[in-house]
């Protein structure tokens, strides 16, 4: 029961202190005049009476009522109810006649009105909120007052004042509680009125105010202030009513139930205070809108204005919304109750009327809206109380994290600002208490929950509940409505009103006095009115758990990624460690999800045995791995109870460590934020005090089983809130010392755990090695550093860090410094818990003196633990695999364990279907010539697999950090690095944790240093066999050096070098004759050089050169050059100087010192009639001294192809200088200049067809002459160089394919070739053959003239025929010349020159350089893609690299056409040592079935490449100095398009495919000398050009990448290519459109079990294990399958699924094995085969196809398909074509013997390549040997006479070189010849070495071979 009003307060103007326009108000009468105890009364009532002011005016204005609210120091509200009338003064200025202060600014016009007008306010203060009773009571008295009723004033007032009413009524509806809760009072003036107070006090009362706001402002506006004021803001209201503020007030606190606001509330601000609307803290405020200019400077404020129905909330403040679909679902629900009308609008039958509520109930409607909110917002709430204490009174805490948890909804902004806010936190302490009397809400939360989420769909449903909870709510207001009838006399104003004569009398107090003593000592001594108050167990509702799970993603909780999650750890503790390490991935991955976590921590607990659980390193490792892993997804509020429930986990698994210390897990889970909040440590620490306190009271009871805790089966046992609720029960029923006993027991269990929990922090926040304070700096996360012991605790890495700590100096103060952190964590812990569950001081002082001793001793115990986890060998971690080395390779830096991660190419991440090969786990090592990767996949299904990934650390090409490392979440690593090489691998690699970061930092500074080393002897060809010195050690002369250590072959050509050679140490002195004789022992020296003895250059070197110098010569005689000049006969070495001198071309010695141009080989190909002294005039008009030098001849045409760079800038125009042009004298470049033209001219000169025109400079006779000389098919083949011409020159018409991409419109429009009218039929087919289309869809350019051509037909088209004006020249030019265009700009050609320029666009370097490079990221990605567009083919057309290949491809083929039509080509390119290289090569291969060989293709890459001076070192930027240039891959490219023409051709080259691959990765692996430095000039000086012959002293090392070649295809057919079966002098021309070309396989492929396949030791040394290994498997299975998957990126396919034929030879040499026999070479097996198979095939039928097919097995390919005939042999398949191609297109006489096709095999090797003229001859042995018969073979391609035993023999019984022959002449027969021989029949052969004495069967026999021979040396 209570006062219905505390003070009645009569308020007035104070007429005396009125100054200025405001005047004062001022308290004239108070009744009580004492203040009640309980209830002081209230200041500042006059400011809240008249809140805009007291003011006086000049009319009356009507009686005014509103309610204000003041709020005083202990928060209580106080109702002031205001009743405001106006009564008459007398204007004070006029009655004193003088002015006051106020009229001095007054004009004195201003008539002052005689009568005005004052407020006087009648207040109610009272701590109930009757609005409407006070409303009466006030009328009431002012009625009295006004009607001058008999009723004394202080009798009303009194009773007024003495009225006693209850707060809220009972709950049943008894007769009772109809008196308590309907309340009728009187006042004593015949009024009568009911009070009804509501049946619950909690709800609060509303009447019409939430109706009225929302219609006010409208649905979103108030539910953006709803947010604002549960979140924190400020919020002002703007009206002109005052009632209407007070009203928007109450509404907007009625909607936040159950939540109370607790900052200030002020629904009615007076003006005089309107600062307070700057305060910093939350208000909700309502102001007149008079005011409203002094609100808009607020900035944080949001301002909603009743009047005008707008909230506006400023920038700077940003509202958290209710989250989805609550929202949604409550604003719905609003706009049913206010506007139901809304949801039938749109029907076509609207039902009769669907009419809104009355206000009052849609009042009611509304709240019950946002209570159905609430009960949704916190359902589940009491599952997350903690209850701390019962006694005294009930301590409770609310766990945050683990209700947003499990709301999922940890994210939301809103609800996490609601549950940190002040309202919440009062909602916990009222609504926390589990035994208390409950309310709607309660019931609501209890009840209601799962009728809310099942009704959530279904609107109709909904409002139903609404409006079932909404007739509670009005029921609570209005109990009894029949009852609430009053009857009130009020003043008749509403019809004509009153007005008061006189002013409100004073009353007398003391008789007011006298009634309220009464009235209080009648209460004193009347009995008191105990309202039992019910109180019971506040129901819970049900748990948050099932409703969340019922929502939550079924994937991630799936039952079985639990049973996965469980398996895993059964394994662990039964030791099945394999099994475990299988499943650990899934696991891993399956911890993302909540269940599976939770799942996790339940198994792990039960193989917890009396709180410890002792594990082995490798179940420990695996324990904390997954426990890591667990807590890394976990949030630092832990809101899912993860890190709670692992807590006790990580102190109870252990492990024994050395010298009996014990390391436990949580040393190695301390990297997780979750630790450093100090919310979760609290919430751990009331979760476990509930437990402790649950189980202090259930210790009496019998089923008193305490392991299960809040909510776990909460049905059948007591949770802890309902057991502290039967404790708040008994409690009044305790003693005294009862009570003061389970106060102390509570006290000691809070402080125990505060020990306890002091202990628990120091574990997990001081680091293992506390010389790093990682945890508790700013961030709260550690170092990278001290990851060391995350789950890895023993590490070399830490170690390391370890030893340099403690040089550093600052261990102590470190260590301190951790522990004074950590202590003052502790403390503020302690503080905070101690303190909210009522620990005494003198607790707390023990506990803060305790905790840095706690802190010390952990820190010892640590440092133990630390020194032994150190000693721990790594176990937990993959083995690291070493790799095999190379003989003579070695380990720069050790094994660094890293994890490879996957890059952009999809077969190995696992895209592809099969298992992911990466990312894998293991070591990176640095060695002298590799980095090699080797490792095992972290995907346990492929775990036995070897993952090798290596490159040359030459062929580096880029070194980055990676900064994005995506590897599986239980891998903790460092930085990362990219290496790329260009070899086509990448290696992403993240260094593990273990790897200290300065030894990355030394991994990367040698890597730098091997890549780029000071000068080229330190890369690995040099350093490989002699690490302790470079330099080659002074051999001991040997007397049979010649014969063992140089090729037997050519060191007699030494004889007849040109010019004289001395061989000298370092300078380039010539030597004194007495020096001679010593210079034999230094032949060997590491420093070489080739130096001339000038005197005597004119000598011939057989008649001068000694002995000793001989052999040096003849190491540059036997120069790839020398061997194929004389193969091509453009230089003899014979003696007889006569004949040479009728060559047109001679070898010149003049470059043999190296100083005319040092990048040319030592002799070269020039001109007979070109002294070298024209020679060095020339030089100075070529970039790089590199004048034209001839390279190549065509056997058949005799044209010559040039090489030389491109002219100097002052050249060019002299060159093309008009002969008659002034000049103003002769100078140097004139003379030059003519010189060259003497030069060019000295070149066509040489050719046959220029002197067959009598050498006239004319070209009128050069056609006819020519064409009749040469092939007629000849004539047929002018149109297609046009046409070819013009595409490389691009001119105008040429869209398809042009050499230079970007410039179709403007081409230099540049002289072709025009055809001549020539009709004659072919007689012979065509020379050549062009490259098949391939069937692509673009038809080719080559194409409409292919067919003609065949057919002997003129082509239809003349290309460039003579009505085109700008082509000069009607004839061919004896001489074209391929160069720059850029060079050439403004040269005028001389139409009566011989010769003609081609100027083409050359891509420069660096264009080159950025396509590879494009190349590089396209092939080998360093990301998977996420781009769409950015496919592989889009990136490779990028890139631009086949485009590049296109143009050199063009250009080649034009060049070929050029030579096979008898004229003659210099190409002059750039420097010509690049795109010239590539050209003239490429020419010479497509031209020249030798240089299709093995042999004959090294020999090509020797003479062009190594002799011509490729910038082999700058090019591959192999040293320190070459560092900026970068790689630059023109070799590649060359390569490249040997592949590209090889895949055309296929049956026209003798190597394979591997073979090009192999050299493509050996010319930058610098494995081998070759290919290293930019000339042999360089190559002498180091002394590397020679040595290769000298005596090695490692023989398991090659020098030479030829030399190594020559040793594997002896063992094994990798570089043979089975489909060799070549054509007579076969000229290729290859597609060159980018549609013909393919993508070279080399860049993409990769071979992951073994690494690049090209360092053939190391692949040859792991040859065996798969199949044991596979074997070995089998076994262990059931079934034995015989199948084997190959996966295309990991399997080596050559050896895993090798093709047919290499198949067979390898199982025929295990045969041999396995019988003992003797084992055949390969080759020989090859041979013998082809033999017989072609021997058969010629008995069977001519038709069939049987065997034959066997051998060529592919030969059918697309080879031939164009332009395929069949030889005269009369071979009708085309199967069989391919074998039987041998028969010579030239019909040489066979020694009368038709059929020697069958008796050798094309395939052969190099012995038996190519037999011009073979039949028997008689030979004499050597001394004292008789005659016997040979089978004789002469092969002019080798220059080479072959004898064999007889015609089938594989073994050549001897070689005589036709370079050593000087002569053959007739012979006599001599003793012991063979009888009855006509003596014409012998002839002799004279050799350098010796004489052989032949004889034939007869004489004419004899002179045909007489004839060969002699033919095959004129031809040299």
């Amino acid at each position: 029961m209570t006062r219905l009003a505390d003070y009645f307060v009569v308020v007035g103007y104070d007429l005396d202190k009125r100054g200025g326009s405001e005047g004062q108000g001022q308290i004239l009468q108070r009744f009580p005049e004492k203040d009640w105890e309980d209830n002081p009364f209230p200041q500042g009532i006059e400011l809240f009476c008249q809140p805009s002011g007291w003011q006086l005016v000049p009319e009356r204005k009507p009686a005014s009522f509103f309610v204000a609210v003041l709020t005083d120091i202990n928060s209580d509200r106080h109702y002031c109810a205001c009743f405001t009338f106006w009564e008459s003064v007398e204007n004070p200025q006029l009655q004193k006649g003088e002015p006051s202060e106020a009229d001095e600014d007054d004009s004195p016009d201003v008539l002052q009105p005689a009568q005005l007008y004052a407020p006087k306010s009648l207040v109610l203060v009272s701590r109930l909120d009757h609005t409407e009773v006070f409303r009466n009571c006030l009328s009431l008295i002012y009625t009295v007052h006004v009607d001058s009723l008999t009723v004394p004033m202080e009798t009303v007032i009194g009773n007024l004042l003495t009225c006693i009413i209850p707060i809220a009524g009972g709950s049943q509806p008894g007769q009772d509680d109809r008196e308590e809760s309907s309340r009728t009072i009187t006042l004593g003036a015949g009024d009568r009125q009911v009070i009804q107070t509501p049946i619950h006090d909690s709800l609060p009362v509303s009447g019409c105010s939430v109706a009225q706001l929302f219609r006010q402002l409208g649905i979103v506006n108030v539910l953006c202030l709803f947010c604002a004021a549960l979140t924190e803001h400020k919020i002002l209201f703007l009206s002109s009513s005052y009632q209407r503020l007070t009203d928007a007030c109450r509404a907007l606190l009625a909607i936040m139930f159950p939540l109370k606001y607790s900052f200030t509330y002020v629904p009615i601000l007076p003006g005089k205070l309107l600062e307070v609307l700057s305060t910093p803290t939350p208000f909700i405020i309502g102001v007149n809108s008079y005011f409203r200019s002094e609100t808009q400077e607020l900035l944080d404020v949001i301002i909603a204005d009743l009047d005008g129905g707008t909230v506006t909330v400023p920038e700077c403040v940003h509202i958290s919304l209710l989250p989805e679909p609550l929202l949604h679902h409550t604003q719905t629900a609003i706009s049913m109750v206010l506007d139901p009308e809304l949801e039938v609008a749109d029907y076509a039958f609207p039902p009769p009327s669907v009419q809104p509520s009355t206000l009052k109930i849609q009042d009611k409607e509304i709240r019950a809206v946002f209570l159905w909110l609430f009960a949704q917002l916190f359902q589940g709430y009491r599952w997350c109380l903690h209850i701390i204490r019962i006694y005294p009174e009930p301590a409770i805490r609310f766990h945050k994290a683990a209700f947003l948890g499990q709301r999922a909804l940890a994210e939301d902004d809103f609800l996490m600002k609601v549950l940190d806010g002040m309202a919440f936190a009062g909602f916990v302490s009222e609504r926390g208490p589990p035994y208390r009397s409950i309310d709607l809400f309660d019931d609501l939360i209890a009840n209601q929950v799962e009728r809310i989420r099942q009704e959530m769909g279904n609107p109709q449903k909904v409002m139903k509940h609404i409006k079932e909870l909404a007739e509670q709510l009005f029921k609570n207001e209005n109990p009894y409505p029949a009852v609430s009838m009053h009857r009130v006399q009020r003043t008749s104003e509403n019809t004509q009103p009153r007005l008061p004569q006189n002013s409100f009398p004073l009353l007398d107090e003391v008789s007011v006095q006298l009634f309220i003593d009464h009235a209080t000592a009648k209460l004193k001594t009347a009995p008191p009115v105990v309202k039992a108050e019910l109180k019971c167990m506040v129901p819970s509702g049900p748990p948050l758990a099932d409703i969340v799970d019922r929502n939550g993603n079924v994937l991630a909780n799936s039952a079985r990624r639990l049973e996965v999650v469980r398996n895993c750890i059964t394994y662990i503790f039964d030791n099945k460690m394999l099994e475990a390490k299988k499943l650990m991935p899934a696991v891993l991955r399956a911890l993302k999800g909540r269940a599976a976590r939770v799942c996790l921590t339940q198994e792990l607990n039960l193989h917890v045995l009396q709180n410890r659980a002792v594990l082995d390193d490798q179940q420990f490792d695996y324990i904390v791995r997954m426990m890591n892993c667990t807590l890394q997804d976990c949030s630092h509020m832990d809101e899912h109870g993860i890190a709670a429930a692992l807590l006790p986990l990580v102190t109870a698994f252990c492990r024994k460590l050395g010298g009996g210390i014990t390391q436990f897990a949580y040393s190695c889970v301390q990297e997780h934020m979750v630790w450093t909040n100090m919310q979760f440590w609290e919430a751990m620490f009331y979760s476990d005090v509930q437990k402790h306190i649950r189980t202090l009271y259930l210790e009496n009871d019998e089923e008193g089983d305490i392991s299960n805790t809040e909510g776990e089966g909460g049905h059948k046992q007591l949770s802890a809130l309902e057991l502290a609720s039967e404790q708040s029960r008994l409690w009044p029923t305790l003693s005294k010392e009862q009570q003061q006993e389970r106060v102390q027991k509570e006290e000691s269990t809070v402080f125990s755990q505060a020990i306890h929990y002091a202990n628990r922090m120091s574990y997990l926040l001081l680091p293992l090695d506390t010389s790093k304070n990682r945890l508790l700096r700013n961030t709260g996360l550690g170092d990278v550093e001290s990851i060391s012991n995350s789950y890895v605790t023993n590490s070399i890495a830490g170690s390391m860090a370890e030893s340099y700590d403690t040089e550093s100096g600052f261990e102590d103060a470190e260590v301190s410094d951790v522990a004074n952190s950590v202590v003052r964590f502790i403390n503020r812990f302690v503080d905070k818990v101690c303190n909210e569950s009522g620990v005494t001081n003198e607790h707390l002082k023990a506990l803060h003196t305790m905790i840095p001793d706690i802190v010390q001793m952990h820190i010892e115990t640590l440092d133990a633990v630390h020194r032994e986890s150190k000693r721990l060998p790594p176990i937990q971690k993959p083995k690291l695999l070493r790799p095999a080395l190379l003989p003579g390779e070695e380990f720069v830096m050790d094994g660094m364990r890293v994890h490879l991660i996957a890059d952009g190419r999809e077969e190995t991440t696992g895209v592809m279907g099969v298992p992911p090969l990466l990312p894998a786990e293991g070591a990176i090592f640095l060695t002298s010539y590799r980095l090699i990767f080797k490792g095992t996949p972290t995907d346990p299904l492929v775990g036995e697999q070897v993952v090798t990934r290596s490159f040359p650390i030459a062929s580096l090409t880029k070194e980055s950090k990676i900064s994005n490392i995506n590897i599986p979440l239980d891998q903790l690593v460092q930085e990362g690095m990219q290496l790329r090489s260009c070899t086509f691998q990448l290696m992403n690699i993240a260094f593990d944790e273990e790897v200290a970061s300065d030894l990355a930092e030394v991994f990367k500074k040698h890597i730098n240093k091997l890549r780029f080393p000071q000068h080229v002897q330190g890369t690995f060809a040099f350093t490989v066999g002699q690490t302790a010195n470079l330099v080659v050690e002074h051999k001991t002369k040997d007397k049979n050096q010649s014969i063992k250590t140089l090729s037997k072959n050519l060191v007699k050509t030494a004889k007849r070098t040109i010019g004289r050679q001395y061989v000298t140490r370092k300078k380039y002195s010539p030597p004194t004759w007495e020096n001679r004789s010593s210079l034999q022992s230094e032949m060997d020296e590491d420093e070489i050089s080739v130096s001339e003895e000038p005197d005597q250059s004119s000598l011939t070197l057989s008649s001068t050169i000694r002995s000793s110098d001989r052999q040096t010569m003849s190491n540059v005689v036997e120069r790839a050059c020398c061997r194929d000049y004389q193969r091509l006969g453009l230089g003899t070495l014979s003696s007889s100087l006569t004949r040479s001198k009728n060559e047109p071309f001679r070898i010149s010695t003049v470059n043999r010192m190296y100083t005319v141009c040092r990048s040319y080989p030592g002799l070269l190909i020039v001109p007979q009639s070109i002294p070298d002294s024209t020679i060095q005039r020339i030089l100075r008009c070529y970039r790089q001294n590199r004048f034209p030098v001839v390279c190549w001849r065509n056997p058949r045409t005799k044209a010559v192809l040039l090489r030389s760079a491109g002219l100097h800038a002052k050249g060019v125009v002299g060159f093309f200088k008009s002969p008659n042009a002034p000049s103003a004298g002769p100078s140097q470049a004139d003379s030059s200049s003519l010189e060259q033209e003497k030069y060019l001219q000295a070149i066509i000169s040489s050719m046959p067809s220029y002197s067959e025109a009598s050498g006239r400079n004319t070209l009128s006779s050069f056609t006819s002459t020519h064409m009749s000389a040469s092939d007629s098919s000849d004539k047929l083949r002018q149109p297609k160089i046009g046409a070819l011409m013009k595409q490389v020159m691009g001119t105008k018409d040429d869209v398809p394919g042009t050499f230079s991409r970007g410039e179709l419109g403007q081409r230099a429009r540049v002289i072709s070739l025009s055809q001549p009218r020539v009709s004659v039929k072919a007689r012979n087919p065509p020379r050549g053959k062009w490259g098949s289309i391939r069937g692509s869809g673009q038809q080719s350019t080559y194409n409409p003239d292919v067919g003609n051509r065949l057919a002997g037909k003129e082509s239809p088209q003349a290309n460039g025929g003579p009505t085109e004006t700008y082509f000069l020249r009607q004839q061919r030019a004896y001489l074209y010349i391929i160069g720059d265009k850029s060079q050439l700009k403004g040269g005028k050609q001389d139409s009566f020159q011989q010769w003609e320029v081609v100027p083409i666009e050359v891509f420069d370097l660096r264009q080159l350089k950025n396509s590879f490079k494009k190349l590089m990221k396209a092939c080998v990605p360093s990301s998977s893609n996420t781009d769409q567009n950015m496919t592989f083919h889009r990136c490779l057309e990028d890139s631009d690299w086949m485009n590049l290949l296109h143009r050199v491809l063009q250009v080649s083929v034009l060049v070929v056409e050029l030579l096979d039509n008898g004229s003659s080509v210099m190409v002059s390119l750039e420097d010509g040592w690049d795109v010239t290289t590539q050209v003239v090569s490429l020419v010479q291969l497509l031209s020249d079935p030798y240089y299709r060989t093995i042999d004959g293709f090294r020999l090509l890459v020797e003479k062009e490449w190594l002799s011509f001076g490729h910038r082999f070192s700058h090019r591959g930027a192999q040293t320190l100095a070459n560092q900026s240039s970068g790689f630059t891959p023109v070799f590649l490219q060359f390569l490249d398009c040997v592949h590209q023409i090889h895949l055309q051709f296929p049956m026209e080259f003798e190597f394979s495919q591997y073979y090009l691959k192999f050299l493509a990765y050996h010319y930058v692996s610098n494995r081998f000398r070759t290919f290293l430095l930019d000339s042999d000039y360089e190559r002498i000086e180091l002394g590397v050009l020679y040595e290769e012959k000298g005596e090695r002293r490692n023989p398991q090392v090659c020098k030479s990448v030829w030399e190594y070649i020559d040793r594997l295809n002896k063992k094994t057919p990798i570089f043979y290519n089975y489909m060799f079966s070549p054509e007579e002098e076969e000229v290729l021309k290859p597609y060159s459109y980018i549609s013909n070309l393919k993508v070279w396989d080399y860049y993409t492929e990769e071979t992951l079990s073994e690494g690049p396949s090209f360092d053939w030791e190391l692949v040859r040394g792991r040859q065996e294990e798969p199949v044991d290994e596979a074997s070995d498997r089998q076994e262990t299975t059931a079934p034995k399958s015989q199948r084997r998957i190959v996966w295309p990126c990991y399997d080596s396919l050559i050896k895993v699924v090798p093709d047919a034929i290499t198949k067979l030879l390898q199982d025929v040499q295990n045969l041999e094995n396995e019988l003992g026999h003797p084992t055949e070479k390969w080759k020989d097996t090859w041979d013998k085969t082809k033999t017989t198979q072609r021997a058969e095939s010629r008995l069977e039928s001519r038709h069939s196809f049987s065997s034959s097919l066997l051998m060529s097995s592919n030969l059918s390919h697309q080879r031939r398909s164009q332009g395929m005939y069949l030889q005269e042999s009369g071979v009708g398949s085309s199967i069989n074509l391919a074998l039987d191609c041998e028969v010579s297109a030239t019909s040489t006489p066979a020694a009368g013997r038709p059929s020697t096709s069958t008796l050798y095999s094309q395939f052969q090797s190099t012995e038996s390549e190519n037999r011009s003229f073979e039949g028997i001859l008689y030979k004499r042995g050597a001394l004292l040997k008789p005659w016997r018969p040979r089978w004789f073979v002469l092969d002019k391609t080798k220059h080479q006479l072959r004898y064999y035993d007889a015609r089938q023999d594989k073994e050549c019984k001897g070689v005589i070189d036709l370079a050593e022959v000087e002569s053959v002449f007739p012979g006599t027969p001599t003793m012991g010849a063979p009888k009855n021989i006509d003596e014409k029949a012998f002839f002799d052969l004279k050799t350098t070495k010796r004489v052989y004495n032949i004889c034939a069967q007869d004489s004419t026999n004899a002179q045909l071979w007489m004839d060969s021979i002699q033919s095959c040396l004129s031809d040299a």
